[in-house]
């Protein structure tokens, strides 16, 4: 560029080829994929209903839902909420563990038009409540013990239980409307509220390019309901006919009780934060080794802990994923080789229908 105009002002000179700057900017992200764009979370979900209403959709220790009870359920709560005066676009908090009973709320909620909060159970009751007045979450739904707040709080249970309405509610609603509100540490010391819209879980499990599950996979479901990883964790498999395999937390913090788990509910794929994903491969290794789908990320990869796993064989899939609350769990990822020698991790590539690109900060 310089010995094209040696004359020109140095901050008009271009670092980069016009083809450079072509595969940086176009031809790595030409990612566009047909996915369901224009469709509702609970309408793709629906639709697996009625495609295999009898599979199971959730197991949770020896709690067993099929789709069409999922469905049921979600909807006799749904009609509960409509009730109870949840509107579409209103927040309804949900403030329980990992459990068939949030899968029905979380479901219950999107059908009602609602968008759900998780909202971590071993918050302090003020972090619980002012996450809530941020959100102005019209309800709250919980567990047997009441939670305190300064909104309307049921628990969940007398509302699924029993015969009320089980028809879809089968509301008009448009795939741009929110889903949820996930919260982050936030830059500034406060939790920052992430308003993520169906169209976007859409694009995050479906014909996504980097894993593929279907009504063969049972996703485990480890991560904290309230972290953005349960978005991967619930909606991959419901929304594909899959099954979700609910760990309690105890479960997941035993090294011995998680590998017992993940073989004993035959597993095929898994999300562990990298702290997580860096302690089980120094001990159960030859237990991920048996997933499809291992995937892992949060902070920097491991490289010990990656060519660790990879002396095991296994898993079919090992990859390694990055990306902010804001872009919907995942948005990039890098699928680890089994003959990988590199000399770090690298946060690959953008996942379909996504577009990613470094600025000068």
């Amino acid at each position: 560029a310089m010995a094209a105009d040696a004359q020109q002002e140095v901050h008009r000179i271009e670092l980069l080829s016009t083809a450079e700057r072509t595969y940086l900017l176009e031809e790595l992200n030409r990612t566009a994929a047909p996915y369901p764009a224009e469709r509702c979370i609970h309408e793709l979900f629906e639709a697996q209903v009625n495609k295999a209403p009898d599979a199971v959709a959730v197991v949770c220790d020896d709690e067993r839902l099929s789709y069409g009870e999922l469905n049921a359920q979600a909807n006799r709560l749904a009609h509960h909420l409509i009730a109870l005066g949840v509107k579409p676009e209103d927040r309804v908090a949900t403030v329980l563990d990992r459990s068939a009973a949030l899968v029905v709320a979380q479901l219950a909620i999107l059908k009602a038009g609602g968008v759900y909060v998780p909202i971590d159970r071993a918050l302090p009751s003020a972090r619980q409540e002012l996450l809530m007045a941020d959100c102005a979450a019209r309800l709250v739904l919980c567990a047997d013990d009441l939670v305190e707040a300064r909104v309307p709080v049921r628990a969940i249970e007398p509302l699924i239980a029993g015969t009320g309405c089980s028809s879809d509610p089968g509301l008009a609603l448009s795939a741009e409307t929110a889903a949820y509100v996930m919260y982050t540490s936030g830059s500034t010391g406060l939790p920052k509220g992430v308003v993520v819209p169906h169209r976007a879980v859409n694009r995050l499990v479906i014909n996504s390019g980097y894993v593929k599950i279907d009504a063969g996979d049972r996703v485990a479901w480890a991560g904290n309901p309230a972290f953005d990883a349960s978005t991967f964790e619930v909606w991959a498999p419901l929304l594909n006919g899959g099954c979700i395999v609910a760990m309690h937390a105890a479960t997941v913090r035993d090294t011995l009780s998680f590998a017992r788990a993940l073989e004993q509910h035959r597993v095929t794929s898994l999300f562990l934060t990298t702290a997580l994903f860096n302690q089980y491969t120094s001990s159960i290794a030859p237990t991920l080794a048996q997933l499809k789908h291992l995937l892992c990320g949060g902070e920097r990869g491991d490289l010990a802990s990656f060519l660790r796993l990879l002396k095991e064989e296994g898993p079919v899939r090992l990859i390694h994923c990055y990306g902010p609350t804001e872009t919907t769990t995942f948005a990039t990822i890098w699928t680890c080789p089994a003959d990988f020698n590199g000399a770090l991790v690298p946060i690959g590539r953008p996942i379909a229908n996504t577009r990613v690109y470094l600025l000068d900060g």
